[in-house]
């Protein structure tokens, strides 16, 4: 049972992936419009300072299976979560009904430096020692 779920981590940041692409390939209000416009476009901007912090937080959990994680694997984590965000804001940009901007992106890069500030300060008080021993 641990082996399967702990495939099943390791696979889970790419169906994330897929569901990110899958969803910016659609119109804006494809899944959910709110009836107030100006709220839901700030839930709807709101939500790339999240998004990409949980692919990263993905990517670790991910990592923490194989046992191996590091301060380092961890910034490669941010780093391949931020530049799936700029792969992201490419994609839209030739997507009818979908805009491409820097703000977004940096959006996008604001949330992964957030969640990777707290996963460093969990690691650093060696929060994550349970989960490892837990996978092997």
């Amino acid at each position: 049972m641990r082996s399967l779920l702990k495939w099943f981590i390791r696979v889970l940041p790419f169906i994330y992936m897929g569901m990110i692409w899958l969803m910016s390939s659609m119109p804006a209000n494809a899944i959910v419009e709110l009836p107030d416009l100006s709220l839901d476009r700030f839930i709807k901007e709101s939500l790339h300072l999240v998004e990409f912090a949980i692919l990263y937080l993905l990517l670790v959990a991910a990592l923490l299976t194989t046992g191996k994680f590091s301060l380092a694997l961890s910034i490669v984590c941010a780093v391949i979560a931020s530049l799936y965000g700029l792969l992201d804001e490419i994609h839209q940009s030739f997507v009818p009904a979908r805009s491409a901007t820097v703000i977004d992106f940096v959006k996008d890069v604001t949330g992964v430096i957030v969640a990777t500030y707290f996963v460093h300060r969990a690691y650093r008080k060696h929060q994550f020692e349970r989960v490892q021993k837990y996978f092997r």
